[in-house]
């Protein structure tokens, strides 16, 4: 007997893992420091290495959620009073201003209206003027569901030696990243997006110039769990022992890597941006808007303004009805967008046609009802 009903993830993570990751998650357990465990090890920083766009070695598999990623970005490379711009557009965004805070850096922020991508140019004139340590910047802004272009941004910031970071955690797996080509320093995922993984580890990509930087701190890297010397270690060739990895998740994700790659990341962007297009377009009868306009829309997450009838009758409602009655979750907004936008996910394996009618299906069965 299950110990956890049957739900359909549509909203802005985890999304729905394939029977092979699942079944890949059920393989015997292995020590962490088995040889067999190493080569799966190797396996996914050298897949993790093609799917970032990138040959920089320390490509790895951190042992903690996305926001731990974003943890390891700013204990590593922030020390007190070193200037960091971010680029602000939403929820993400500002939660980024706030770690590089509390790592002791004086915070400048570039905002836009949320559901806005953040002005390049813009960006780029304040880099010129502010000269930072670091820029961070958004790439996918979940809590929005906003693409922010980042070439223009990457440029300036290298022409005043400050380090780029980019959370890449709703975009990776669903669009193109090219860290070598954008010229970033660090970027950090999460596995239960576009992967089609369950929650539990946060690829993450550092550059030469990134571990230059640690190497020069005046300080010991705030946090010893995620200093990268250290991890360094344990996945070079040394294999000291810094941790004990979770195996299974880093099996099941050389499992999802495989899947991918197997597609093709160029047919995957496609899948997901026509996914989205068929998604908009059915609900456009229904009274739904999107959020953000066309060219700034990610395909894998949707910000649809609600209607009418869906606010009278309390938007958590009918997402409570859609989960119990259909087994299908869809996410509400964050923050100030909370109560008036509702933000659906077409992630991974979910990106396809047939998950997109059947949460229509359901969408009109209940709005008929209200």
């Amino acid at each position: 007997m299950s110990l956890v009903p049957s739900r359909l993830l549509l909203g802005p993570g985890p999304s729905n893992v394939p029977a092979r990751v699942r079944a890949a998650l059920a393989e015997p357990l292995l020590g962490h420091l088995d040889p067999a465990f190493l080569a799966i090890a190797d396996e996914v920083q050298e897949r993790l290495r093609r799917l970032f766009g990138t040959r920089n070695r320390l490509t790895i598999p951190l042992a903690s959620t996305g926001s731990g990623g974003m943890e390891a970005c700013f204990a590593n490379l922030v020390e007190p009073g070193d200037v960091v711009l971010v680029g602000v557009a939403g929820v993400f965004g500002e939660r980024i201003g706030e770690s590089a805070a509390r790592h002791g850096a004086r915070v400048l922020r570039v905002e836009t209206e949320w559901g806005r991508a953040l002005d390049e140019e813009r960006v780029a004139a304040a880099i010129e003027r502010e000269r930072p340590a670091l820029v961070a910047i958004v790439h996918a802004e979940t809590s929005t569901g906003v693409h922010q272009p980042l070439a223009r941004i990457a440029r300036a910031a290298r022409a005043v030696d400050a380090l780029l970071v980019v959370d890449c955690v709703t975009s990776l797996g669903g669009l193109p990243v090219q860290l070598d080509e954008w010229g970033a320093d660090a970027a950090y995922s999460a596995t239960q997006k576009c992967l089609s993984c369950p929650p539990g580890l946060s690829p993450a990509s550092f550059s030469e110039r990134a571990l230059a930087r640690v190497a020069r701190r005046q300080r010991p890297v705030s946090s010893w769990y995620f200093d990268l010397g250290l991890l360094a270690g344990y996945y070079g060739q040394q294999r000291v022992y810094h941790h004990t990895a979770p195996v299974g998740m880093v099996v099941a994700l050389a499992e999802a890597l495989r899947g991918i790659e197997e597609e093709g990341i160029e047919a995957r962007v496609a899948r997901h941006a026509q996914a989205a297009e068929r998604l908009l377009e059915g609900l456009a009868p229904l009274g739904f808007e999107p959020l953000v306009p066309a060219g700034e829309r990610l395909p894998m997450l949707s910000a649809v303004r609600l209607p009418e009838r869906v606010l009278r009758a309390g938007e958590a409602v009918v997402r409570r009805r859609l989960l119990e009655r259909h087994g299908i979750e869809v996410g509400g907004g964050l923050g100030k967008l909370a109560g008036s936008i509702w933000r659906i996910g077409l992630m991974g394996t979910n990106a396809n046609p047939e998950i997109v009618d059947r949460l229509l299906g359901a969408l009109q069965e209940e709005l008929n009802a209200l």
